[in-house]
C-alpha cells in the first residue's frame, strides 16, 4: 500500500518525495552522508561525533538536506542512532503518503460512495443550485435579448494532437485555448470536452433531460472565464467561472464522422489513468444544427466537488451517432487500472431540484416543433398536396361530365328512334 501510495503522489508531484527504500539505499548509505545533509550544530561538531564512536549525531537545521521536505527538519534536530531516525522517517512519510492518497474523497455514481452520499464528502453537492436538472419547456422562459452562441475556432482543426484520457470516471479530450466562445457576458476559453453514457440494454445515459425524457450519451465542453481567471481550476470555483455546452446525444441510422475522431481511440485507454492522443480535427462538427435554439441557467459541475460556478447551455436540437459507435463507448473503457476492472458505464447523475431557478430558452415553443428547413419543407409538401388535391378535382370532375354527356346523347338517339318506329 505505502508503495502505492507513493507512486501516486510522486506522479503527481514529481521530485518531492523520494521512495522509502530509495531513500534508505541509495541517500543514506553512511553517516558521512547524512552529515553532508545536516552538518552538526554549533553545540556538537562532526569531531565531537567522532569522538564517540559514530554512534550518536546532532542534526542541526542549517543548510536542510533537498531530498527530504522542509516540513520534517525540525524532527531531525535532536540526537537519535541513525537505524530509529531511518524508521520513524519512513512511517512518517507512510502516513503522508496515506493522507495525501486519502485527501480527495473517492467517489462514484452507485454503491456506498455513489452520488445520494456526495454531500458527506462534498458539501456543496447538496446545494441549492445543482446540475444537471430536467428541463420542462411549459416552464422554460422565452428571452428574446439572448444572443446566439458563437463558437470561434470550431471551424478550424488545428495543429497539434489532442490529448485523450481515461480518468476513471470519463473519457476526456484536452482543447487548446484557440477555441472560446463569443454571445456570453465575457470571454470563455475552451478547455477539455468529455461524455457522459448509460449501459448497453438499458435506458438513459445523458444528464439533462427535456420534459423528463432522456438521451442515450450527452457531450459537455467546457470552457473558463479568461477574462477574469488563470486557469480552470482557479476559474471552477468563482460564480460564473465555467461555461459548458451541454449536447444531448441520441441514436441514428448512420456513423458520425466527427464523434468517430474520439471514439476510433478507445481501445487504447481502455484503463483508468490511460493517455494516448487524437489527431487534430474540426471540434464544430460534433455540435447539433440551430445553434441558435437553446436553454440558459446557472448550475454546478456535474461530478464532485459540484462548485455552483457554471453558466449552462443545453442545446435544443441533438447530435447523432449510429447504434455502432454508442455501443462501444458503452462496452470498451474500464474505471480501475487492474485487468479485472469495472466497467465504466451509467456514469450520469440524475436530475437535480430546480428549487427557485430560472430556465431561461432562446425561441418560443412553437418555433421548437420545427426548424426552418423543415418549415420550408413542410410548406412545399402543403403546396404539392394542394396542387395534386385539384388535379385529382379536376380529373373526376371532367370524368362526371364526359359521362352525363354521353347518357344525355344516348337518351336523344333512343328518344329519336321511338319516334320513326311509330
Amino acid at each position: 500500500m505505502p508503495n502505492r501510495l507513493f507512486k501516486e503522489l510522486h506522479a503527481s508531484n514529481p521530485g518531492t518525495f523520494p521512495s522509502p527504500l530509495t531513500f534508505g539505499q541509495s541517500h543514506l548509505k553512511s553517516r558521512r552522508q547524512l552529515r553532508s545533509c545536516w552538518p552538526a550544530s554549533g553545540v556538537e561538531t562532526a569531531e565531537g561525533d567522532k569522538e564517540r564512536g559514530g554512534k550518536r549525531f546532532i542534526l542541526g537545521p542549517r543548510n536542510p538536506c533537498p531530498l527530504v521536505p522542509k516540513v520534517l527538519e525540525p524532527w531531525f534536530t535532536a540526537p537519535c542512532p541513525l537505524g530509529y531516525t531511518m524508521l520513524f522517517f519512513t512511517l512518517l512519510l507512510e502516513v503522508i503518503w496515506t493522507l495525501a492518497a486519502d485527501g480527495g474523497h473517492h467517489w462514484t455514481y452507485e454503491g456506498p460512495h455513489g452520488q445520494d452520499h456526495w454531500p458527506v464528502s462534498y458539501p456543496e453537492c447538496g446545494s441549492n443550485a445543482q446540475s444537471p436538472i430536467d428541463i420542462q419547456t411549459d416552464s422554460v422562459t422565452f428571452d428574446p435579448t439572448l444572443p446566439t452562441l458563437q463558437p470561434y475556432g470550431y471551424d478550424q482543426p488545428g495543429t497539434e494532437p489532442l490529448d485523450l484520457h481515461n480518468n476513471g470516471h470519463t473519457v476526456q479530450l484536452s482543447l487548446p485555448p484557440t477555441l472560446y466562445l463569443g454571445g456570453l457576458p465575457r470571454k470563455y476559453v475552451a478547455a477539455q470536452l468529455h461524455l457522459h453514457w448509460g449501459q448497453k440494454g438499458l435506458p438513459g445515459g445523458s444528464e439533462h433531460q427535456i420534459n423528463s425524457e432522456a438521451t442515450a450519451a450527452e457531450l459537455h465542453i467546457v470552457h473558463y472565464d479568461s477574462d477574469s481567471f488563470g486557469s480552470l481550476s482557479e476559474a471552477a470555483q468563482k460564480p460564473q467561472g465555467l461555461a459548458v455546452l451541454g449536447i444531448l446525444i441520441e441514436m441514428g441510422e448512420t456513423e458520425n464522422p466527427a464523434y468517430e475522431h474520439i471514439l476510433s481511440h478507445l481501445h487504447e485507454i481502455r484503463h483508468k489513468d490511460q493517455k494516448t492522443s487524437v489527431p487534430p480535427f474540426r471540434l464544430g462538427e460534433l455540435l447539433p444544427p440551430q445553434l441558435e435554439q437553446f436553454f440558459r441557467y446557472n448550475g454546478s459541475l456535474t461530478t464532485p466537488p459540484c462548485y455552483q460556478s457554471v453558466l449552462w447551455t443545453v442545446f435544443h436540437r441533438r447530435a447523432q451517432i449510429s447504434v455502432e459507435q454508442l455501443e462501444r463507448l458503452q462496452e470498451t473503457l474500464f474505471s480501475t487500472e487492474e485487468e479485472s476492472s469495472e466497467p465504466l458505464v451509467q456514469n450520469y447523475r440524475a436530475p437535480q431540484p430546480l428549487n427557485q431557478r430560472t430556465v431561461f430558452a432562446s425561441f418560443t415553443q412553437v418555433e421548437s416543433l420545427y426548424t426552418t428547413g423543415e418549415m420550408v419543407s413542410l410548406g412545399v409538401g402543403i403546396l404539392v398536396g394542394c396542387l395534386c388535391l385539384l388535379l385529382a378535382v379536376y380529373f373526376i370532375a371532367r370524368k362526371i361530365r364526359k359521362k352525363r354527356l354521353g347518357n344525355r346523347k344516348s337518351v336523344v338517339f333512343t328518344s329519336a328512334r321511338a319516334a320513326a318506329e311509330a
